[in-house]
Formats: structure tokens, C-alpha cells, sequence
């Protein structure tokens, strides 16, 4: 099932700073304007992400964080929320668990699908095969530097949306979204993105502000924001990251 239209996506990473109050401040997010969910499964090697995220993610496995703990706070999350839920995760713990174990895990506990950062579609086949049989999303990720033929595989790969990098590096919040981010998104309608019925383009990477998420929103399907939550949560704990989405969530209506 493709992400609505219009969208704000907030990532946070499960298990931070704690199991419960991660599955709280996700819950957070929906009750204050996001509309789909990006959690995020702790690795102990996560190349593209920013220090925010490096240091909350390094805080959960401290804590004790287990592969197996996704699929609870999915569970639990989606009993209290009916938004799309997406585990963000690099491949090897996915190796490690089991591929078709994960993707079974995954869909019993109502998840909607993968966002995989570090894994392309032609080295995805099983993952591919094995989330067609079980329903789930698959998203893969498009970058500025990517050739016309390696949208157009993303594009025919992913399914939930296709998650566009705005900018070269790592995450983290930017003053300034790039502007190859806009580009980005014309050549994935080129590659095939179009149309209300088929695959949603959705931006990530440098949104912080609601005046970032209302431009982008103003040529994409959905705005992706992590570490401005992230910080929110670790300064401020669940009360700050509501506050923060609903902030955010004001883009949505300009």
C-alpha cells in the first residue's frame, strides 16, 4: 500500500532511550500530525547517520536493545495508532535474523514495510521475492548521483514510496534543503513516479522546519524528518518531540 499523499514522516530510533518511551514518543508523533512512522532498528554501523541519530541509536543498544524488540514496539505502536509503520534498518541484522523470519515477524506484528539505506535493488532479490509473498512495503533509496537506469530500478523496486536523498552525506538537520532534491524528484516522475495510482516520491535528509517541510511538500508526496525529532526527544523527552511534530506538522497546511 503507497503512503497517503501529502505526508509527514517522522523517524525515531525504537528502543530510545528506553523500549517504552520510544513506543511513546512514536505514538507522540501521530497524535500531533505525523502521518507516517519511520522507526528506526539500532545498528551498531549506521554510515548514514548523523550524530544525533548515531548517539541515540548507540543509547538503545546500551540499553540492551534486541533485533526481537522491533517487532513489539511495532505491535504495540500499531494498537494504539492506524498510521503506516516502516522499520528503517540496515541489511545485516535482517541477514543475521533471518530474512523470511523477519519478514514475518514483521507483518504478524502489523509493520508496514522496509526502508533499507544500504541495500540496492539488485542485491535485494530475496528480500524482494519474500516481502512480495508477505505484503510488505520495500523502499529503497535515490540519490542526486544515481543514474537515470538505477531510478528507474528503484522506482520499479520499491513499493510504499521511493525515498528521494536530497543531499550527498549523512543525515542531519541542514539550513537549507538542498536544491538538487527537487531535480531529484522530477527524474523519478520521469523514471516512472507519476500519477496519483502509482509510486509516491518522498524527501528525506536536512528537513527541520516547517517552512522545509511545506517546500518540499510543494513538489514531493511526503517529507521525511529524523534528527530534528530525534534531538527533540533526547533534550526534551516525549512532551518536546510532540511539540516539535506539531511544529512541523504546520508545513502541512501552508
Amino acid at each position: 500500500m503507497n503512503v497517503p499523499s501529502n505526508s509527514l514522516i517522522g523517524y525515531l530510533p525504537i528502543g530510545f532511550p528506553d523500549l517504552e518511551t520510544s513506543i511513546d514518543a512514536a505514538i507522540a508523533l501521530v497524535e500531533n500530525g505525523v502521518d507516517v512512522l519511520e522507526l528506526g532498528l539500532p545498528y551498531s554501523d549506521p554510515v548514514m547517520d548523523g550524530l544525533a541519530i548515531q548517539k541515540a541509536t548507540t543509547t538503545a543498544l546500551q540499553n540492551g536493545f534486541r533485533v526481537r524488540d522491533v517487532f513489539a514496539a511495532v505491535e504495540a505502536i500499531r494498537g494504539r495508532v492506524g498510521v503506516p509503520a516502516f522499520v528503517m534498518t540496515y541489511w545485516n541484522p535482517v541477514v543475521q535474523y533471518g530474512v523470511e523470519r523477519f519478514a514475518r515477524d514483521l507483518g504478524d506484528a502489523g509493520g508496514a514495510g522496509l526502508i533499507t539505506p544500504d541495500v540496492t535493488p539488485d542485491a535485494a532479490q530475496d528480500w524482494i521475492a519474500i516481502s512480495e509473498q508477505q505484503g510488505l512495503g520495500r523502499v529503497f533509496l535515490a540519490a542526486p548521483s544515481s543514474s537515470d537506469e538505477r531510478l528507474r530500478t528503484a522506482v520499479e523496486s520499491s513499493r510504499g514510496f521511493v525515498y528521494a536523498v536530497s543531499t550527498m552525506g549523512i543525515t542531519g538537520a541542514r539550513q537549507d534543503v538542498d536544491a538538487a532534491a527537487r531535480s531529484l524528484v522530477g527524474r523519478l516522475r520521469d523514471a516512472g513516479a507519476t500519477g496519483p495510482d502509482t509510486l509516491p516520491v518522498c524527501v528525506g535528509i536536512g528537513i527541520s522546519t516547517p517552512a522545509q517541510v511545506a517546500e518540499v511538500l510543494g513538489y514531493a508526496d511526503g517529507a521525511i524528518v529524523g534528527s530534528a525529532l530525534v534531538t527533540s526527544l533526547a533534550d526534551g523527552g516525549v512532551a518536546a518531540v510532540a511539540a516539535t511534530a506539531a511544529s512541523l506538522a504546520q508545513g502541512k497546511a501552508r
